[in-house]
């Protein structure tokens, strides 16, 4: 029997590449304007049925000039968000270039919905057409569920575990959960820890054939609505963020900057529905974390939601919320500002969260002008934003196939 003390698990590198910019000096003053990135994509007119033709792109992105072909052949977009993002964070550790990662301290958790759209399109000509034209040897691995995590693993030479975690929204919260228990349990010193999602018209369509998408296609602005009873459902986006997990003894003896400590995880599943959420095992995954930080509710300061403005998500991710935190601990998502980043809304909204209780200023929930009267009665953030000073705030996720998770963070004094 192991009878060894759980280790602790501090942040000590965080990075992105966001809709609303790639580091926190850029994204803050973007989220105190109150405005929303999302645009009409134009270029989905070629999808003749598809309802929602709302996105939000990254419109700036472009590998490091750095990179070498050699080092970017096998990746497609997801691949390169995750890798960009991943670089980035290791900068902000103060081991990018460190021997410490590539000796099997180092280990990656890391996500996303699926894996890049280009290779796959070429994948089914050949199933219509029966020529393999476009299709090279490294289609497959540009495509595969795992794409983000081995890339990673291999362009910076990490040699601890690799767990991948493609579950959809819970990609980027099971990565970071599932790193931190890897560490916690004594199996890694270093975790890098992520989730990504790139952009598609097939992406957005799996939403819209379940009639979850936006429709305000003329009025972006206005679009997505979390909680609010005028919401007519999410907007997709895209995007990247890497955090650095690390053994805490392991950081003060390096010196290292540490941002919050990981103090709590949670992940069940529904076990009931593909699609449709449940609010009992929603309650229970963030009951999960609140034991597994041995913290009672009243300790929250804040919770980052999922908030994807779907119909009956926001009413179930509500009323869970306040079965299990009650009606005065004050929330927002983060969705209404970037949509639905999928594959890494979990680690950009975990970024965030940690960011926004570093300096004390939480954003609101833009376009939530009413909330919905089905939905809970929280205290939904909205108009300037809050300040608020708390020592712990909580994210939670939630994805297809009623997978649920939860995570809670601590300010480091």
């Amino acid at each position: 029997m192991n009878t060894t003390a759980p280790k602790r698990v501090v942040v000590t590198g965080m990075g992105g590449i966001t809709p609303l910019g790639n580091d926190w000096a850029t994204i803050e003053p973007r989220l105190r304007e109150f405005r929303n990135a999302v645009r009409r994509m134009g270029e989905w007119d070629y999808f003749d049925a598809l309802n929602g033709r709302l996105g939000v792109p990254v419109d700036d992105f472009a590998p490091p000039a750095h990179w070498s072909r050699k080092h970017t052949r096998s990746m497609g977009r997801v691949a390169l968000l995750a890798t960009a993002a991943s670089e980035r964070a290791l900068a902000d550790a103060g081991l990018l270039n460190d021997e410490s990662i590539r000796d099997g301290r180092m280990g990656v958790a890391y996500g996303s919905s699926g894996g890049s759209i280009e290779p796959a399109r070429t994948v089914g000509r050949m199933l219509e057409t029966g020529s393999m034209q476009g299709v090279t040897a490294t289609s497959y691995i540009q495509m595969m569920a795992h794409t983000t995590a081995v890339n990673v693993g291999v362009f910076f030479g990490l040699k601890g575990r690799v767990i991948t975690t493609s579950s959809a929204c819970t990609s980027g919260s099971q990565a970071i959960g599932y790193g931190y228990e890897a560490i916690q349990q004594g199996k890694q010193k270093l975790m890098l820890c992520g989730g990504a999602e790139e952009l598609s018209g097939p992406g957005a369509a799996v939403f819209d054939t379940l009639f979850a998408t936006s429709t305000r296609n003329d009025t972006p602005a206005l679009t997505p609505r979390p909680f609010d009873g005028k919401r007519d459902g999410l907007v997709v986006g895209e995007g990247a963020v890497t955090l650095v997990l690390e053994d805490y003894d392991h950081a003060v003896a390096r010196g290292a900057r540490i941002y919050a400590e990981v103090v709590g995880f949670g992940t069940n599943s529904d076990g009931a529905h593909i699609t449709q959420p449940t609010r009992e095992t929603m309650a229970a995954a963030m009951r999960m974390a609140l034991a597994d930080a041995a913290l009672e509710p009243s300790a929250i300061g804040y919770v980052s939601a999922h908030g994807t403005a779907t119909d009956r998500g926001d009413v179930a991710e509500s009323h869970a919320t306040h079965d299990v935190l009650g009606g005065g601990v004050p929330i927002s998502s983060m969705k209404s500002y970037v949509g639905h980043t999928l594959g890494a809304c979990g680690a950009l909204e975990s970024w965030w969260a940690i960011e926004m209780m570093r300096h004390g200023w939480f954003a609101p929930t833009i376009n939530l002008d009413a909330p919905d009267a089905e939905c809970a009665a929280l205290d939904y953030v909205t108009g300037e934003g809050r300040d608020i000073r708390t020592s712990h705030v909580m994210n939670n996720n939630f994805a297809f196939g009623g997978i649920n998770t939860s995570l809670i963070f601590k300010a480091h004094a």
